[in-house]
């Protein structure tokens, strides 16, 4: 006779995310460059799993499309992204979804720190890695706020093109976390500087993010669209192969120099920290949410 453990009972949770749109991304194709679009404007783009998977499925378009050179990442209004969905009525963290990007069973029904684990491990993790894998050159295009989450996604691309007023920030270590889950800032950041970014979770203008290699060109706002087409365009023009190669070869270079081990060790810190905050605050965390954060950053400004 078998006894199921403590640590194994499956658990029921409620799913009440209500999603604002069926269209969290949007998808257009014109000579020979995929933009993908970040939907959600009214919550800054802020990333639930709806929008994680729709991204997933465009950038999986684009890289099967013959037809498509180039793919352009990017967010619709005044910002970016504001990082991963802590607060919207979308917020869908309870919500199985059946694609997966890795061999990781189902979240939303395991107890304890197994459900973050799982989860981040799939829609984070998982998708992050895919989409800096993908064989065809990445533009990161950022206007605004790019957030936390957001930085994930400007981070996996291969190219970001910011706009003058862009900025960006890892604020989360007040909620007792020392970083996103896909956590490149020491790869992205000399290393005084990625602690500099975490220890004040203050802002990094754009200006200031270039000057560290982060971000390739910064441009005017009116003109983020024009010239970042301008940059896809020239790319566009090289031999797909050895666009490929080319980015194959400085993507395993990275790993040779510590990328993939860091992210993998910091995930489990990240862990840590969400565990510790469920235990200390009752709260994954550590007691926040999107308005104190919001108000947090306010007061910070």
């Amino acid at each position: 006779m078998t006894t199921t453990h403590a640590a194994d009972r499956l658990v029921q949770r409620e799913d009440r995310a209500v999603y604002e749109t069926g269209e969290p991304v949007l998808y257009e194709v014109s000579e020979g460059i995929a933009t993908l679009t970040m939907n959600r404007p009214a919550f800054g783009n802020a990333q639930n799993s709806q929008m994680t998977y729709a991204l997933d499925a465009a950038f999986g378009r684009a890289v099967d499309d013959d037809a498509v050179r180039v793919i352009v990442l990017r967010g619709a209004g005044k910002h970016f992204s504001a990082g991963h969905d802590i607060g919207t009525p979308g917020r869908d963290v309870n919500r199985r979804f059946d694609q997966r990007s890795q061999l990781w069973w189902d979240h939303s029904n395991k107890p304890g720190a197994e459900f973050h684990y799982a989860r981040e491990q799939e829609v984070y993790l998982g998708m992050c890695r895919r989409w800096h894998d993908a064989p065809k050159p990445t533009i990161a295009m950022v206007q605004g706020a790019c957030i936390a989450g957001g930085l994930m996604l400007a981070w996996v691309c291969d190219l970001i093109v910011a706009s003058d007023d862009a900025f960006f920030q890892d604020p989360v270590l007040r909620m007792g976390i020392p970083g996103v889950e896909y956590f490149a800032h020491a790869h992205e950041l000399n290393t005084r500087v990625a602690k500099e970014f975490l220890f004040l979770g203050d802002k990094m203008d754009a200006q200031r993010a270039h000057q560290m290699g982060m971000v390739n060109r910064v441009v005017p706002r009116a003109q983020l669209q024009e010239q970042t087409w301008a940059i896809a365009q020239r790319i566009a023009q090289q031999p797909r192969l050895a666009l490929a190669l080319a980015k194959q070869v400085v993507n395993r270079a990275a790993e040779l120099q510590g990328l993939r081990a860091t992210v993998d060790m910091a995930y489990g810190y990240h862990q840590l920290a969400h565990a510790h905050g469920q235990l200390v605050a009752d709260n994954h965390l550590g007691g926040h949410d999107a308005r104190s954060m919001a108000e947090a950053n306010r007061k910070a400004a």
